[in-house]
């Protein structure tokens, strides 16, 4: 269990995380959700040790999480948004360079890069050079090497960021798969679609506060679970006069499929019906934010 009470980071006037507390049970996969700059990868950074917290603090398993207790912090793997592997190496050189670093035995390292690069399927590859690998390859070695240590916690930060749509699916696969072993993951994502897809529960971030959190099914029936899409002219919105001439999509969301089909019935026939997504719920608590900046 990771728990954050009062975690803060400040950089000389700017607080980037502002006391975050949040509770994220073992085995949970947990997504941390919001627009650039609303603290995730910062949040991120203080959980793996890699940044210190100006106040509060980390716990896993009910112990204080500091850089000094190795022991724990072994219970934790990072993956972040860059690609930090050596072009000129192999898939094999990659895991060992990585085990060695954790004082691995080479037999124990040998034997789990095997059956790592075995269930992210990149076995056939393993004598590729990391520069020869596709964007999606190189991600799912990152994973490889983040498992190496046999970890209980895995932090992503944006994981699927840059892949096509092929490889984006064959992540999410495979992290559900990890997940259903009870590997604790905390994500933080920009496509909603991966949100809803693979958390049990999100939270909401804006300028590093935590506005919200609770599974993607609670918070798209709170909103509403119907969307009805309209446009409508900016000129008739008083605050947007200046963009007098074009189009504005608008949504609105209805509990009961019957009001939105009524609604649909007297638009006139020039709005759509379909179900709401975390995308709205997003696009409606944090866009707003970003609408009155």
């Amino acid at each position: 269990m990771i728990e954050l009470r009062d975690l803060t980071k400040k950089y000389d006037e700017f607080t980037a995380v502002d006391h975050l507390n949040l509770t994220i049970g073992t085995g949970e996969f947990f997504g941390l959700l919001g627009p650039n700059g609303a603290g995730k990868t910062t949040t991120i950074g203080m959980i793996s040790t890699l940044l210190l917290p100006s106040e509060g603090e980390v716990l896993v398993d009910g112990e204080r999480l500091t850089r000094r207790n190795a022991g724990l912090k072994r219970k934790i793997s990072l993956i972040t948004q860059e690609y930090s592997m050596r072009q000129d190496m192999t898939m094999d050189e990659i895991m060992e360079y990585q085990g060695r670093l954790y004082y691995m035995p080479v037999k124990k390292i040998r034997e789990r890069s095997e059956e790592l690069l075995e269930f992210c399927g990149l076995i056939d590859y393993r004598r590729r050079t990391v520069r020869k690998l596709s964007g999606g390859m190189k991600r799912k070695l990152m994973v490889c090497r983040a498992l190496l240590t046999e970890p209980e916690i895995l932090l992503l930060d944006e994981p699927t960021a840059g892949m096509d749509a092929l490889a984006r699916r064959q992540m999410w696969n495979l992290l559900k798969k990890l997940n259903g072993q009870s590997l604790t993951i905390l994500l933080t994502t920009h496509y909603m679609e991966e949100a809803e897809s693979l958390c049990g529960r999100v939270g909401l971030m804006y300028n590093g506060k935590l506005e919200e959190t609770d599974s993607p099914r609670n918070l798209i029936d709170k909103l509403g679970r119907y969307a009805v899409d309209y446009t409508m002219n900016a000129s008739s919105i008083p605050t947007r006069s200046a963009q007098d001439g074009t189009d504005l999509l608008q949504s609105r969301f209805f509990h009961e499929r019957e009001a939105a089909i009524a609604c649909l019935s007297e638009s006139g026939g020039e709005a759509t019906l379909r179900n709401t997504t975390l995308e709205d719920v997003f696009l409606e608590k944090v866009g707003k934010h970003l609408e009155n900046r």
